[in-house]
């Protein structure tokens, strides 16, 4: 809710809850005259009345950026009108790390498990981004049968070390959704690891936030948000075979606009939801780890300890993820403006005038002049109006209509068909 979200600069912090406080109870008059208590929003508005007197709302500075605090947490016991959807305490509730690729989620998500209290996954599921895209709406039988069927082909669930009948009368009796599907699967590996709570790493449902928010009404989104510039070099590093579609000549400029339009698109999402919602600089996370993890630990209700963290160090956080063989050591390791090195003065300034604006929205500076659409070359005025498009139409014929059922399953890595 916005009357939640306290954009304050620095030196207004302190009397964010006075401030958070006067807005919430204008937000309950407001709608109480035309809010069914009976309703969903009626339920959560007056149970968010009657628990905001003795609920202690934690502020969330980010990083220092003005117009970035953020209320929380949920409000525990609100459920949808057939009963589904039940909103935990905050400490218990699933967080999904997103954002764009080669931005640094799988170091934060690493961060996470080696802190404790979260079961120790490491694999993405790919539900939203791939199961149901080629299985369908899990609410039908068949569909769901599908995907089981599916998913005891893959290695997101090899790596669960779950048997194939654990779950299976559950899933078939009770999935009606991706988030369904998730938390009876995840929920499971917490139980058994004897925790409240778990997460959830796959850069691509940056896309699913608002399906997973409706599906999983309890869940936080962390967004880890890189440079554009070293996130757009390191996936051309990474695939050095341009996608179809793409012009191979100028890859490096579409990674850069696939950056922006996918950190774009987090943000907005993001912004509908407030509470539940955070961007993590991956600069701070690597360079200033250990504030960094506290004040994420407090959006997440969480124990981010940094010291516990380093010792029971696991993935990413015990060795670089990185592209880069001279760089493989944590010695050599260097993640941060690598781009200042590695790429020209030429490419800098392509990249610069594509995104520029987009690097200033989320406080990176620029080093050339002029990053407006008129000092570009015809190529590149018509990529950064095409690209984005192209983006979405991909997205949504993927989600949206058969074309997602005609997918290979690549990412699943999925075992041979056994009769």
């Amino acid at each position: 809710m916005n009357c939640l979200l306290a954009t304050l600069s620095n030196d207004w912090a302190c009397p964010v809850q006075i401030f958070a406080h006067r807005h919430f109870q204008e937000c309950l008059e407001g709608n109480r005259s035309r809010t069914n208590k009976g309703s969903i929003a009626g339920r959560w508005l007056f149970n968010c009345y009657n628990e905001y007197q003795y609920i202690d709302r934690q502020t969330i500075e980010y990083n220092g950026v003005a117009g970035s605090a953020i209320q929380g947490p949920v409000v525990a016991g609100v459920a949808d009108d057939q009963g589904q959807g039940i909103v935990t305490a905050r400490s218990n509730a699933p967080v999904f790390v997103v954002g764009c690729h080669r931005s640094g989620t799988a170091l934060l998500y690493d961060s996470l498990l080696s802190a404790g209290g979260f079961p120790l996954y490491h694999h993405a599921p790919y539900v939203h981004t791939a199961l149901i895209r080629i299985c369908g709406d899990p609410a039908i039988r068949k569909n769901r049968e599908k995907l089981w069927k599916l998913w005891l082909r893959s290695k997101p669930f090899r790596r669960t070390g779950l048997a194939a009948d654990d779950i299976r009368s559950q899933v078939l009796r009770e999935c009606r959704s991706g988030g369904d599907f998730l938390r009876i699967t995840m929920g499971e590996l917490a139980r058994r690891a004897g925790v409240l709570r778990w997460a959830v790493h796959d850069c691509d449902n940056i896309f699913y936030i608002p399906v997973i928010k409706q599906e999983i009404p309890d869940a936080l989104f962390v967004h880890v948000v890189r440079d554009g510039r070293d996130a757009a070099l390191s996936m051309n590093r990474q695939h050095p075979e341009a996608p179809r579609g793409w012009l191979k000549q100028r890859s490096l400029a579409v990674w850069s606009l696939l950056w922006q339009w996918t950190v774009h698109k987090g943000r907005r999402f993001g912004q509908e939801i407030p509470s539940d919602y955070i961007e993590v600089r991956y600069e701070d996370l690597v360079q200033n780890p250990e504030q960094t993890l506290s004040t994420l630990g407090h959006f997440l209700d969480h124990d981010l300890d940094y010291s516990r963290i380093r010792k029971n160090a696991i993935g990413r956080v015990l060795a670089p993820n990185t592209i880069w063989k001279e760089e493989s050591s944590p010695e050599t390791f260097s993640p941060v403006n690598r781009w200042k090195i590695k790429l020209s003065q030429s490419e800098i300034a392509v990249v610069e005038n594509l995104i520029g604006e987009a690097l200033r929205e989320f406080h990176y500076p620029l080093t050339t002049e002029g990053s407006k659409s008129g000092n570009f070359d015809p190529t590149l005025r018509m990529m950064r109006l095409f690209y984005p498009q192209y983006f979405e139409t991909k997205l949504f014929l993927q989600s949206k209509t058969v074309v997602g059922r005609l997918a290979k399953g690549t990412r699943l890595e999925l075992d041979p068909v056994t009769d």
